[in-house]
């Protein structure tokens, strides 16, 4: 079956509500009843969350050399917050599960289809 990325993007300096600790525990009831639907579905394959921006690494070859660097690889505002890995039938159903994702968490979700390199 077709594996996707479902990227979660966020915002640096996005003004958000703080939340309640109530809110909060809330968030995270509708997060996990979202991947136990994914995983009793059979499309759940990874996800993760990520650190802010400013903790990642850029490593690369540059005169022969590997040369480490403070990242994020892109200067930007927005970054990539977070993920799922899933399987799913075709693109429509992915983007089924993006729509589920982006109203769970209410961030934008890009949908990129991963290449098949098992051949078949």
């Amino acid at each position: 079956m077709p594996r996707y990325l479902l990227s979660v993007h966020m915002a640096d300096g996005e003004a958000r509500e703080a939340m309640t600790d109530e809110q909060m525990q809330h968030s995270w009831q509708e997060i996990q009843a979202l991947e136990t639907d994914m995983k009793s579905a059979g499309a759940w394959v990874f996800s993760g969350r990520l650190h802010d921006a400013d903790t990642a690494s850029v490593v690369r070859v540059s005169g022969g050399e590997v040369v480490t660097t403070d990242g994020p690889f892109v200067e930007a505002k927005e970054h990539l917050g977070g993920f799922y890995i899933i399987e799913a039938a075709d693109l429509d159903a992915a983007l089924g599960w993006a729509s589920k994702v982006t109203r769970t968490i209410s961030a934008p979700i890009e949908v990129w289809p991963f290449v098949d390199t098992a051949g078949g």
